[in-house]
């Protein structure tokens, strides 16, 4: 296999099986179970240093050279879609326009989802502040999506790299306090999106990994209280 996924079945890590599926890339998954800790390993910091997947390791790079590894999903998208050709506009003004919605799910709708998960449905203290700021800023997100998509079938036309990273953080929308009736465009993009071979074969890939419905305690003081230390 030229690629090595280190992954585990959350929305970050669907965002690189959704790219490897669509492409057809050769890749070998190296689960990385986070509610085990396998991601403070030294082994797999030396390739991902924020202690996060995914990350892939490339062992056929364009310049013919060593084996390269990525890190932050962004950053792996960008690299992959630059690797094959695919999933990024060529033109000045669509690559543009990929890139700017890529990275409002970089910076927006995935971090304000993520905490609207962490105050809704793991931290130890219902916080009724902080639930209804990131399910409202959720919310928000949505709109904006779904502005976005009136009158297009992708969010840039074609389907691109920009709709692999949102998809998987849309996926959750009823733990999110989100009913996508209010979002048509959004749901008709989501259903679409979801009905694709690729999409299908990409979550399976995902199937039976984790090994309980819910977090445990210890899972959470992992996942939940990590310090620089």
């Amino acid at each position: 296999m030229s690629i090595d996924l280190y992954y585990w079945p959350t929305p970050n890590g669907h965002k690189i099986t959704l790219f490897l599926e669509e492409a057809g890339l050769p890749y070998q998954i190296k689960p990385i179970n986070i509610g085990a800790g396998e991601q403070f390993h030294p082994d797999f910091l030396k390739i991902g240093p924020n202690n996060r997947m995914p990350v892939i390791v490339d062992h056929a790079p364009a310049d013919g050279g060593a084996p390269i590894s990525v890190f932050e999903s962004g950053a792996i998208l960008l690299y992959l879609a630059e690797k094959t050709g695919k999933f990024l506009a060529k033109d000045l003004r669509g690559r543009v326009q990929t890139t700017e919605w890529l990275f409002w799910q970089m910076g927006g709708l995935g971090p304000m989802a993520g905490q609207n998960h962490h105050f809704v449905q793991y931290a130890p203290e219902k916080i009724p502040y902080a639930m209804d700021r990131y399910v409202k800023e959720t919310n928000r997100l949505y709109g904006v999506l779904n502005k976005r998509l009136e009158g297009r079938e992708f969010i840039v036309d074609a389907y691109s790299i920009a709709d692999m990273a949102a998809y998987p953080w849309i996926v959750p929308h009823e733990r999110q306090g989100q009913n996508l009736d209010d979002f048509p465009n959004l749901k008709r993009w989501f259903n679409a999106i979801a009905a694709r071979p690729a999409t299908l074969a990409a979550y399976a890939k995902g199937e039976g990994m984790r090994k309980t419905p819910t977090m445990t305690d210890e899972e959470k003081k992992i996942l939940f209280g990590q310090t620089a230390r």
